[in-house]
């Protein structure tokens, strides 16, 4: 990924800040809008993130999936050079990428399946039993009782 450093520039201009700021945002929202991406829920505690990887093969595609971070990467083999020079034009992105999604706590990948292009990750948030909410008795003890059980204990 390019990343271009504006720093020299910016010390021999006056007045072009905000340009180069614009320059900036912009080159970083590119590479940040690779690939392409759905995030649906199908459930109240299903999800669905759905990536356009059009031109990898499965070998190629990297999903991790660690504590509160999803990560999907892809690489593409470098392929032989006498079919590059046969395209008139490429128009398929098959740049590397990363993406990275944070995930909430609780969820698990379920699983990640490539049909037509298309990267699907099923994801499922499972709350464990000590950490769910759970209804608690009120017992209501009227002012009588209250009073019967002290005339008790000064008895004694």
């Amino acid at each position: 990924m390019r990343q271009f450093d504006f720093t020299p520039f910016r010390r021999s201009t006056i007045g072009f800040d905000r340009l180069f700021d614009l320059l900036e945002t912009s080159a970083r929202q590119s590479a940040e809008n690779y690939p392409p991406f759905n995030l649906e829920r199908i459930a109240d505690d299903r999800y669905r993130i759905t990536l356009a990887v059009a031109g990898f093969k499965p070998d190629e595609i990297d999903v991790t999936a660690q504590q509160n971070l999803l990560l999907v990467s892809a690489k593409k083999r470098e392929e032989n050079e006498n079919n590059q020079g046969a395209y008139l034009h490429l128009g398929i992105a098959t740049r590397s990428f990363e993406r990275r999604f944070e995930l909430a706590d609780f969820v698990r990948v379920e699983r990640a399946d490539l049909s037509d292009g298309l990267l699907v990750v099923e994801l499922v948030r499972e709350i464990p039993e000590a950490m769910k909410p759970r209804k608690i008795a009120v017992n209501a003890r009227g002012e009588p009782a209250a009073i019967a059980h002290q005339a008790q204990a000064q008895a004694a």
